[in-house]
């Protein structure tokens, strides 16, 4: 359903993103950014940059779920930092979610983000 898009006239990615990624058939599903927010308790999941990471990719795979999607069917993602300084940590957990061919990404660091939460992700998957 996806393809991992690679050429050597581009910058090789840096990190677990594909340069580009394919996405045939299927629909496509939008992906609203996903805060931190354990909707269990209507709170952070915690308040480092592990837990939020977790928790924002957590709720963005109950969406998936939601439509019979799977986080291997997300072909695009925008990480939202409030400082980019917790890029290595966010990337460690990032990591541990997804496998390639990984969804192309981007990530940036942004002046505040509601609730001044550390993190927040949003998606697009094919499903």
């Amino acid at each position: 359903m996806k393809k991992q898009i690679n050429t050597a006239k581009a910058p090789a990615a840096i990190g677990p993103y594909s340069q580009g990624v394919e996405a045939k058939a299927g629909t496509m599903l939008f992906m609203s950014g996903q805060l931190p927010i354990d909707p269990a308790t209507g709170s952070f999941a915690g308040d480092d940059i592990t837990s939020q990471t977790r928790q924002s990719l957590e709720n963005l795979k109950a969406i998936l779920e939601e439509q019979g999607a799977a986080l291997s069917d997300v072909v695009k993602t925008t990480v939202f930092l409030s400082d980019i300084k917790n890029f290595a940590a966010m990337n460690e957990v990032y990591m541990s979610y997804f496998e390639s061919p990984y969804p192309a990404r981007s990530a940036v660091e942004v002046a505040k983000l509601p609730k001044d939460a550390l993190v927040e992700i949003e998606a697009i998957a094919v499903v």
